[in-house]
């Protein structure tokens, strides 16, 4: 588990340098009409990555979407073989369309090309979230390619549905990882600062307060906050604050018994 959640974070990093570069830009490169379908659909599957079943499930989902929000979504699935810039003109593609390539070539499964009038409801940093949260190569093994692209789909139907969205919906279980080591960490350098430095005091607050930037730094901003604006659960918030509490009594009662007892050796004798 430790192992697969390095490698999952380590993976994100990764492409989230690539993806820097790679939302929004242009992976059409050329121009082949033949591999277009004969009749309007929103998804051309040329990769074979979804069931006939799927395929139909998701062309109605996305005509559903498009009636009711006036938002186009647009797949493409393409491997060796792309119909290139021709899905431009076979889609009408314009500001208000986003188009979701998936290649399984790449180091990333997605590429997202965003029509401008989405950046006012998710900024560019949305994006890249979402296209290394579902697009990376370990998300994809434990969900198959299918099973990331409708990921990103959903992620991006729930943000349209709400007017907009500053970070991707859903919690995945490596961020929760990271938001909870920094409330460890948080807690561990709040006990520290709180142990006692003289026999007349059992918190020492001039500490805590002067350490406060730094242990709220990593509970608040790094512990707390990509909690609740990803989710709604309460569990990962208790979780995070049960660590944090943990790990500042670890640190306090470590202190106490080590250095806090050296210093009042020292000062008695």
């Amino acid at each position: 588990m430790g192992t697969h959640c390095i490698q999952v974070l380590w993976g994100t990093v990764l492409a989230t340098a690539i993806g820097l570069w790679g939302v929004a830009a242009p992976v059409l490169a050329y121009d082949n009409p033949d591999l277009l379908p004969d009749h309007p659909t929103p998804v051309i599957d040329l990769a074979r990555i979804f069931s006939d079943t799927q395929q139909a499930r998701l062309e109605e989902s996305l005509g559903k979407l498009e009636e009711r929000t006036g938002w186009k979504l647009r797949v493409l699935t393409q491997y060796e073989r792309t119909p290139g810039l021709a899905v431009r003109e076979f889609w009408g593609l314009d500001e208000r369309s986003l188009l979701v390539v998936a290649d399984p070539r790449g180091g990333n499964l997605l590429n997202i090309n965003v029509g401008d009038a989405y950046f006012a409801m998710m900024p560019r940093t949305y994006w890249v979230e979402l296209q290394t949260r579902f697009g990376n190569q370990y998300y994809v093994k434990d969900h198959g390619e299918d099973g990331a692209i409708l990921g990103a789909l959903d992620a991006i139907e729930i943000c349209l549905d709400r007017g907009g969205c500053q970070v991707v919906p859903g919690l995945p279980l490596e961020q929760w990882l990271w938001t909870f080591s920094t409330s460890v960490l948080g807690g561990l350098i709040a006990g520290f600062a709180a142990y006692p430095r003289k026999e007349t005091e059992t918190v020492a607050w001039a500490w805590l307060l002067l350490l406060s930037p730094l242990w709220a730094m990593l509970f608040g901003i790094f512990g707390i906050a990509p909690v609740v604006t990803r989710t709604e659960e309460w569990l990962p918030l208790i979780r995070n604050a049960l660590g944090f509490l943990s790990g500042g009594a670890a640190a306090y009662l470590i202190a106490q018994a080590t250095i806090g007892r050296r210093l009042q050796n020292k000062s008695n004798g």
